[in-house]
């Protein structure tokens, strides 16, 4: 049997273990049509894979303190024509990903899962750090978490810089020693593409329009022997309640939903579907 492998890199709070836990649910009930099925997992990882999908099911956003361990999720998946493999999905805390931009190292755990040969990188579609205007006063003053006057030098880190800029940063670290493996296929999934989606755009047009620094470092800076796709994905189909608050309407109307599966959409170009394995498939093509 095979061993693939698939390294999901992203920011804090960007949706990667949202995606797993739907990816999870969706492998396990198997209620929507999938090119993959699940065939089983190694039961070291069931705890953990249970306890994030029962806040999906339930329409809860996911706990950021249970997450702050690294773990490494092995599922043994069949493709459509029956060849069966292993497929170890690393869920990476994304402070150690913040951590390479900001420090300049990672651990050697870190390393290793880095060094696979199909790379998801998780952006949110909303909720990321613009460039901001110098004139941006207030705006400014507040990411610095303090107060300054006209003339003063402004504190600043590096978590500050836009999303783009460290995502950039991050790719071009793939292409260097040690984490240079040679070329690769990269799936860049827009997460929370539900708030995306009422501009009209494909995925990849919009991540032109709103990240335009990354948009062109794909195109234009990456080893010209690596692939890339962008996905709109939304994993949750909607907004989720935060643990202990009372349940909102939107998650009601979730968890009315028959199939949970149905909450998912997956956005390649102009093709849709529930279908979370699809940015997986097309990062493996060729393992049978």
């Amino acid at each position: 049997m095979k061993h693939e492998s698939v390294v999901v890199l992203g920011l804090p709070e960007s949706g990667k273990t949202t995606f797993l836990a739907a990816l999870w649910h969706q492998m396990k009930a198997g209620k929507v049509a999938s090119k993959l099925s699940l065939v089983k997992l190694k039961a070291v990882e069931s705890e953990h894979l249970q306890a994030i999908e029962a806040l999906w099911v339930k329409a809860k956003k996911q706990d950021r303190t249970f997450h702050s361990k690294n773990r490494t999720a092995v599922m043994t998946l069949r493709t459509a024509d029956g060849k069966d493999f292993d497929l170890a999905f690393p869920d990476i805390a994304g402070e150690a990903f913040g951590g390479i931009w900001e420090d300049r190292a990672c651990s050697e755990e870190v390393i290793r899962a880095l060094t696979a040969s199909g790379v998801m990188l998780f952006v949110h579609s909303s909720e990321y750090n613009a460039p901001n205007w110098i004139a941006d006063f207030s705006k400014l003053n507040a990411k610095t978490g303090g107060s300054f006057k006209v003339g003063e030098p402004v504190p600043w880190k590096p978590r500050l810089a836009p999303t783009q800029v460290q995502l950039v940063d991050l790719l071009r670290c793939l292409q260097e020693e040690p984490l240079h493996v040679g070329p690769r296929k990269l799936a860049v999934v827009l997460s929370a593409w539900d708030q995306a989606s009422d501009e009209g755009r494909s995925p990849a047009d919009y991540l032109e329009a709103h990240m335009p620094l990354l948009h062109q470092y794909l195109t234009h800076g990456l080893d010209e022997a690596w692939q890339f796709r962008v996905y709109g994905v939304s994993a949750q189909g909607g907004d989720y309640d935060n643990l202990g608050d009372e349940t909102s309407a939107e998650a009601k109307r979730l968890q009315a939903l028959r199939v949970p599966s149905h909450r998912i959409q997956v956005v390649h170009g102009d093709a849709s579907s529930h279908d979370l394995s699809e940015p997986l498939v097309w990062l493996l093509e060729g393992i049978a």
